[in-house]
């Protein structure tokens, strides 16, 4: 089985590179978690392998910024597969909520909400989605997106539900 036709869609949904829609609900960081956000600001390269039926070479850019207020926005985007994921965001601390939010949209039309929590010195969010792909079959969707001393790290899993066949990518981003 050929798991790389639908994989553009699925690298989207899981947020291989940070990004976001509209802005998460009214964010009120205080200053030790914007400041943790704003630590990450910059232009990111990141390169991975994605490990399923077969194996291909991930390459993406991403770039943080600040945002309006106590946002940071990213863009980013990978090549996989001969396709191009483009990802869009907004990271925010809510602090009604007491917790980080990354928010995203993506060129393949999925928008979704990462929850993140503070993990030792960095933040950690994480994405769980079930979807469908381009052929309609269910996906089970897992992501986490470390920011932790100085680095980005997103790994993700994705199940194919009828099948249970996956697709794994780690890919650590440098400044």
């Amino acid at each position: 089985m050929k798991l790389f036709g639908p994989l553009a869609r699925a690298v989207v949904l899981t947020g291989l590179s940070l990004a976001g829609v509209a802005a998460p609900s009214a964010a009120f960081a205080g200053p030790a978690e914007l400041e943790l956000l704003r630590s990450y600001e910059g232009e990111w390269r990141g390169r991975g392998q994605l490990i399923g039926a077969e194996s291909e070479s991930v390459v993406c850019r991403l770039n943080i910024s600040k945002g309006n207020g106590d946002k940071v926005n990213y863009q980013g985007r990978c090549a996989v597969a001969g396709q191009t994921v483009a990802v869009n965001g907004t990271l925010a601390y809510i602090d009604a909520r007491r917790r980080f939010e990354a928010a995203m949209t993506t060129n393949a039309g999925f928008t979704g909400l990462a929850i993140g929590q503070k993990r030792g010195g960095g933040i950690r969010f994480d994405l769980r989605e079930r979807e469908k792909d381009e052929g309609g079959n269910d996906l089970q969707i897992a992501a986490a997106i470390d920011l932790n001393k100085g680095q980005i790290v997103v790994n993700f899993d994705v199940t194919y539900v009828s099948t249970g066949d996956t697709i794994k990518a780690s890919v650590p981003f440098t400044k």
